[in-house]
């Protein structure tokens, strides 16, 4: 099969490098790179010294330098596109491909900042307004990239409402140590992997706070009562929640120490700005930039959602790291639903 990972960061890298060097199959990989620098860097060191220092690329990746042709160009030939940009890139690439008859899947999650005052849109959402004759889904779940650069055992879920797509990821990267499942709920998929990032600043904080074990645990139960809550409202199906999307990807990003949006609570709990926290990681925490648009979204659908209200106000400047917890704990008695 050829693949052609769109994005060069860390999870497109490593998520190339599992499928050149899949020994179940005979894949030809592409990375493409957006900057010409970075794409002559990896060509000539053979590791992307940025996002995965140390990892060294497989024989079998080809790197290219996105500038040499346009993304419609270079995705012409193959059998498989994979989308490995921020969810703030997304619209533009899915644009740029919308022609492309082969099967697509993005990596990314989150929502899309509100655009006009309207609300901010899941990634299949904005698929369907900017290139909807695409065959399209997500591949999503609870992983790092380094450990699937090292070859680690990871699972993760292929969701899409096309069964070719779904077969096509499986089919792309299923190998000994990535292990892939099939699952035709993207809604449900999408905003596990978007809520969760939310979630992760929240637990981040509790544990920058000291809180304790006991906290920990409540704080990632109540948020997956939050996250459930509004894929239902979506239109997603309730047990997706329990499964790689949903609880798996929670806990991992809530207590994983290579989470970024994790460390972003940890930085505020000691308290540095979000400005300084965010600098600090070098990289993206979706997080961060969506937590107002999951709760917009909320909102518009009548879903009661305080754990990520609290990540709000927080990042706002509204609240202080002890204060948001004090308005969480002093919240009347309710069922647990």
């Amino acid at each position: 099969m050829k693949i052609i990972v769109l994005g060069a960061g860390a999870w497109g890298t490593a998520l190339a490098m599992s499928a050149a060097q899949n020994p179940l199959a005979r894949h030809a990989v592409t990375l493409w790179a957006r900057n010409p620098a970075q794409a002559a860097a990896m060509q000539a060191q053979r590791l992307n010294a940025r996002y995965l220092p140390g990892m060294a690329l497989p024989d079998a990746l080809q790197v290219i330098d996105g500038s040499a042709a346009t993304l419609a160009e270079a995705v012409q030939a193959q059998d498989l596109v994979i989308v490995a940009t921020p969810m703030a890139g997304l619209r533009g690439v899915l644009q740029q491909i919308r022609d492309f008859k082969q099967p697509v899947a993005w990596l990314c999650k989150g929502f899309e900042p509100a655009i006009s005052g309207s609300f901010g849109l899941l990634a299949h959402e904005i698929q369907a307004q900017a290139a909807p004759d695409l065959i399209a889904g997500v591949l999503s779940g609870p992983s790092f990239a380094q450990e699937v650069a090292l070859g680690q055992p990871t699972a993760l879920v292929a969701a899409s409402s096309h069964a070719r797509v779904r077969e096509t990821l499986v089919a792309a990267f299923h190998s000994p140590t990535l292990r892939v499942y099939a699952n035709d709920d993207i809604v449900g998929v999408e905003v596990g992997g978007a809520v969760k990032n939310v979630l992760a600043i929240a637990t981040g904080l509790c544990d920058g706070l000291h809180l304790g074990l006991n906290a920990r645990a409540a704080l990632i139960t109540r948020g997956l009562a939050e996250m459930t809550r509004l894929g239902l409202a979506l239109g997603a199906r309730m047990e997706t929640f329990m499964g790689l999307s949903g609880l798996g990807d929670l806990v991992l990003t809530a207590t994983g120490d290579l989470s970024r949006n994790r460390k972003v609570g940890l930085l505020l709990a000691q308290g540095q700005t979000l400005q300084q926290a965010v600098a600090s990681l070098g990289h993206v925490a979706e997080g961060v930039y969506c937590a107002r648009t999951v709760v917009q979204r909320a909102q518009g659908l009548g879903v009661d959602m305080p754990i990520a209200q609290g990540v709000v106000a927080l990042l706002d400047g509204q609240m202080k790291p002890a204060e948001a917890v004090a308005a969480l704990m002093d919240r009347e008695p309710t069922k647990e639903i």
